[in-house]
C-alpha cells in the first residue's frame, strides 16, 4: 500500500533521530521543516532558551477560519538499561509490527500526520489543519507551554486539538493532571545519645509523608471519584527517600519526592496550601524550638493541569464519527491536552495509534493496522474539512 509505506518512511526517519528529552530536537525539526517547505508550506519554531530545542508550527489551509490542530510531542524516554533486540533509533519490522523508541510514543501518529501534507495541500480545505510539535513532554510537558501561550494570544483560535498519543485509536476526553515536588528536611545532628537535643531530619520528613499518605487515603476513602478513570480517585505518593549519615548520628537532612495524580476537578493550589500550612503551623515550630535554622523546603518538579472533557461536547462527537466508533474513556497518564485546553481555551481530545502499555518499554513497537487506522481517521477529518468548516 502506497500510502502505507509513505508513513513507514517518515517513521524510520523520525524514530532515527534519538530525541531523548534530555537532549536536542533541532534535526528532526529540521527534516519535518524542510519536507514541509518541500510541499510550500512554512512552519514556524518557537526556539527554547539554548536553541536546542523548540516547538514547531505550520498551517495548512485558511488561516482565517477555526481549524484543527494535530497535535504530538516529539521527545522520547531514554533507552539506558533498558535490554533492547536491536538498535532502539532504528526501525524495525517484524510481521504485522515496526520497532524502534518513540515508534508508539508519539512519532507514529506524527508519521501518519506528516503523511498526510501532499494530500492536505491538495485539498480545497475549507479549515485548517494546524501541525504542532513540541518537546519535553515526557519530562512534565514543559516545552509546548511557549506554544500554548503563542495560541491563547492568538484572536482566532482553533475549535479542536487533536493529541495523538497513543489509545488504540480509542477517543479519550480526559486524563488526570500531575504535580511533584522535592522536599528537603533540614535538621540539626548530634551524636544518637543525645537524640532529644537534635532535630532529627528524617523523623520530620516521616511525620510529613504520612500525613501526605493520610490525604491520599482519604481521597480513596472519600472522593471525589470519577468512574471513567481504572483508579477512580486522585493519587498522593511518595517516590524516592534519602537521609543520614550513620547510625549513630541524628540525621541533619533528609530528601524525599512526592508525587499526585489528580482528577481534572480537584483544586490543586489549595491543596498545596493545605500541606504547606502543616508545614509551617505545626512542624516548623516544633524542629524550631529545638534548634533555630532548621525547616522544609519545597521544590517544585513538574506540573500539568488535567483534562476533562464532557461526553456530549461536540468536538467529542465530531471525533468520534471520524475514528466511526460511539466509546469513550479517561486515561490516568498525562498528555498536553490539559494545557491547550486550560490555558488556550481550545477544547482537546486524545486519540492515536499504538498501546500506552508499549510507551517507554523495551523494544518499544506499534502495530501497522494502527498506523493505517489512523491513516484512514485523519483522511476522514480531511474530507470534513474540505467539505466545510467545523460546526462548534
Amino acid at each position: 500500500m502506497e500510502v502505507g509505506r509513505n508513513h513507514l518512511d517518515i517513521l524510520q526517519k523520525l524514530v532515527g533521530f534519538p530525541t531523548v528529552s534530555r537532549d536536542s530536537n533541532r534535526e528532526l525539526l529540521e527534516y519535518v521543516s524542510d519536507w514541509l517547505s518541500r510541499h510550500g508550506i512554512r512552519s514556524e519554531i518557537l526556539w527554547n532558551e539554548d536553541q536546542r530545542k523548540g516547538n514547531l508550527w505550520a498551517t495548512i489551509g485558511p488561516p482565517d477560519r477555526p481549524g484543527v490542530i494535530l497535535s504530538g510531542h516529539t521527545d522520547v524516554v531514554p533507552v539506558d538499561g533498558q535490554a533492547w533486540s536491536s538498535d532502539p533509533f532504528t526501525l524495525r519490522g517484524s510481521g504485522e509490527r515496526v520497532y524502534g523508541r518513540g515508534s508508539a510514543d508519539m512519532k507514529g501518529f506524527i508519521a501518519v500526520a506528516l503523511a498526510l501534507v501532499p494530500e492536505l495541500v491538495r485539498r480545497r480545505l475549507q479549515a485548517p489543519v494546524h501541525l504542532a510539535f513540541s518537546y519535553d513532554e515526557e519530562v512534565g510537558c514543559l516545552g509546548v507551554r511557549s506554544l500554548v501561550s503563542k495560541l491563547a494570544d492568538m484572536p482566532l483560535k482553533p475549535a479542536l486539538c487533536l493529541i495523538g498519543e497513543p489509545t488504540s485509536m480509542q477517543v479519550v476526553i480526559g486524563h488526570k493532571g500531575g504535580r511533584s515536588y522535592r522536599v528537603r528536611v533540614t535538621g540539626s545532628p548530634a551524636h544518637s545519645s543525645l537524640a532529644p537535643r537534635a532535630v532529627n531530619a528524617i523523623d520530620y520528613a516521616a511525620e510529613l509523608i504520612l500525613f501526605l499518605r493520610d490525604i491520599g487515603l482519604s481521597w480513596e476513602r472519600e472522593g471525589p471519584k470519577d468512574a471513567d478513570y481504572d483508579v477512580p480517585h486522585s493519587t498522593l505518593s511518595t517516590g524516592l527517600i534519602q537521609g543520614g549519615s550513620a547510625i549513630n548520628i541524628i540525621p541533619e537532612s533528609c530528601e524525599f519526592v512526592f508525587e499526585f495524580r489528580h482528577l481534572a476537578s480537584l483544586d490543586v493550589d489549595a491543596l498545596v496550601r493545605w500541606v504547606e500550612e502543616f508545614v509551617r503551623g505545626e512542624l516548623e515550630p516544633k524542629m524550631r524550638r529545638i534548634k533555630s535554622g532548621t525547616g522544609i523546603a519545597f521544590t517544585p518538579i513538574y506540573e500539568y493541569p488535567g483534562l476533562d472533557m464532557e461526553p456530549e461536547h461536540p468536538a467529542v462527537t465530531f471525533v468520534k464519527q471520524l475514528v466511526e466508533r460511539n466509546d469513550h474513556g479517561k486515561v490516568a497518564f498525562g498528555t498536553e491536552g490539559g494545557l491547550f485546553k486550560s490555558r488556550a481555551g481550545i477544547p482537546a481530545i486524545v486519540c492515536g495509534p499504538g498501546s500506552i502499555a508499549q510507551a517507554h518499554q523495551p523494544d518499544e513497537y506499534v502495530e501497522l493496522g494502527q498506523l493505517e487506522a489512523c491513516d484512514r481517521f485523519l483522511r476522514r477529518l480531511v474530507d470534513r474539512l474540505e467539505s466545510g468548516g467545523l460546526e462548534f
